[in-house]
């Protein structure tokens, strides 16, 4: 009987360990499939609704500094997709210089256009204001740590959709769309667009990059 409970208790352990084992290779799949995924498509791997499910878990539960919870973010689906990316190239046009520019810079565009929709990331202002009245000592930093909690959202919505088999790849067309994006979709002054992620199917292979180690570890 003691052999029995120990060999019990041996198997339990092991496989603790193995579980232990499989969720840190999960991690680091994870993170290492997440790709700027530049051809995209509109023939999404799951449906529409779970996407908007993944997009909004991301963002609810993504840390911030303070708890502010200050990222915001908004879906664009079907012709508001697409309009945001005429009017990003309209905007863009204004400052290209030549022909060849603007033929270069509408091909980029159009391969964003070509996803399924859009993620369009904000901060509100509102609440870093009143954080930095509310801490004076830190009023310089909630700006930054504000920028943080952008990035950390928009991180983790990434990293949801990979996993979902979604591609996607993020952009920076801030603050030249800034304008003609808030009176479009009745977006309040609080909110400043921080970035745009395109989304959609994966319909090519991201290019191969080289990763830097960047961890120094001090014991």
């Amino acid at each position: 009987l003691l052999k029995l409970r120990f060999q019990i208790n041996n198997c339990n352990v092991t496989f603790q360990n193995n579980l232990e084992d499989k969720k840190m290779t999960n991690a680091k799949n994870l993170y290492q499939n997440r790709r700027s995924q530049y051809a995209l498509g509109k023939n999404l791997p799951i449906s529409e609704q779970e996407v908007i499910e993944i997009i909004d878990n991301a963002v609810k539960y993504s840390p911030s500094a303070f708890n502010s919870q200050s990222a915001h973010a908004v879906v664009l689906l079907g012709d508001n997709h697409q309009k945001l990316w005429d009017i990003t190239y309209a905007e863009l046009e204004k400052l290209l210089p030549t022909d060849e520019a603007k033929a270069t810079t509408k091909g980029k565009i159009d391969n964003f256009a070509a996803a399924y929709g859009t993620v369009l990331f904000f901060e509100d202002y509102n609440i870093v204001k009143g954080l930095q009245e509310q801490f004076p000592s830190y009023a310089d930093n909630f700006p930054l740590w504000s920028e943080q909690s952008t990035g950390i959202a928009s991180f983790a919505v990434w990293n949801a959709l990979a996993e979902a088999g979604v591609g996607a790849n993020i952009q920076h067309y801030n603050p030249v769309i800034d304008e003609r994006v808030a009176k479009e979709w009745d977006i309040p002054s609080n909110l400043v667009l921080r970035a745009q992620m395109p989304f959609g199917e994966i319909v090519g292979e991201a290019a191969p990059i080289e990763r830097k180690a960047r961890v120094r570890v001090v014991k």
